[in-house]
């Protein structure tokens, strides 16, 4: 399963703590990052169980699930930019003094009316949620959706996609069993769902130079330097300014 598909199925338990439990190990729902069970890690002279080793992780590696989430594009977290920066300086521990001196406005009765926004939305929030976990014991007719990645650039109409919509995708753009491309589409929804494939192609813990891309890709088409703007532009590849290195984005 999708790093995306696990991150969108997990309760929101899993999704507090930033990853799951299976049978054999640990994932990581921020990243991907696999922790065998049975195995002890050793970190700076420490020894972890498996468990303990993956919080370990996700804040070495993420700082924390709050400063993860909060990253996010705004289309998937529904905040405002104000109510971005807001809700960070309430993690921080500010008091409301300090946040009215820091974003300079007026008063603190400003910021608590900022709370009380933000509270109402939290209530929303649940409500919403709990209707749509009711309605999936009643809807047999709403068909899977491919959901969309924790690092897409732009959250739109060609997330638009069943499952089933999906595959027949893939059997039409990749020769069968591979993942080399007939040819690459046109239409943003195929787009979207062929650079989501070659994403498998990449490791998440793996730095790469410009000429690895291009080697990884040229097996995928033979206009490898498409795939390569398509896969940054879509946010599933990230690089410096200089394209000196990449990387799969978390």
């Amino acid at each position: 399963m999708l790093i995306s598909d696990l991150f969108w199925e997990a309760s929101l338990e899993d999704l507090k703590k930033g990853y799951v439990e299976e049978h054999h190990h640990f994932v990581c729902l921020l990243c991907g990052n696999i922790i065998e069970k049975g195995i002890i890690y050793p970190e700076n002279d420490v020894l972890y169980e498996a468990e303990k080793y993956m919080t370990l992780h996700i804040g070495r590696d993420h700082c924390s699930v709050f400063e993860y989430l909060i990253g996010l594009n705004k289309k998937l977290t529904g905040l405002t930019d104000h109510q971005n920066r807001l809700l960070r300086l309430f993690y921080e521990g500010k008091s409301d003094e300090e946040i009215k001196q820091e974003m300079e406005v007026s008063s603190t009765s400003t910021i608590r009316n900022h709370r009380f926004v933000l509270k109402e939305k939290e209530r929303q929030a649940k409500m919403l949620l709990t209707m749509m976990e009711l309605l999936k014991e009643k809807d047999q007719h709403a068909p899977p959706m491919i959901a969309p990645h924790q690092t897409a650039t732009m959250i739109d109409d060609r997330y638009n996609v069943t499952k089933e919509e999906k595959e027949k995708m893939v059997k039409k753009f990749f020769i069968e069993g591979t993942t080399a491309l007939k040819a690459f589409p046109s239409k943003e929804k195929q787009k979207l769902v062929v650079l989501r494939e070659i994403t498998s192609l990449f490791s998440s813990d793996t730095t790469y130079t410009e000429k690895d891309v291009n080697e990884i890709l040229k097996t995928v088409y033979h206009d490898y330097v498409t795939l390569r703007r398509y896969m940054i532009a879509y946010g599933f590849l990230d690089r410096k300014a200089d394209g000196s290195s990449y990387w799969l984005k978390k």
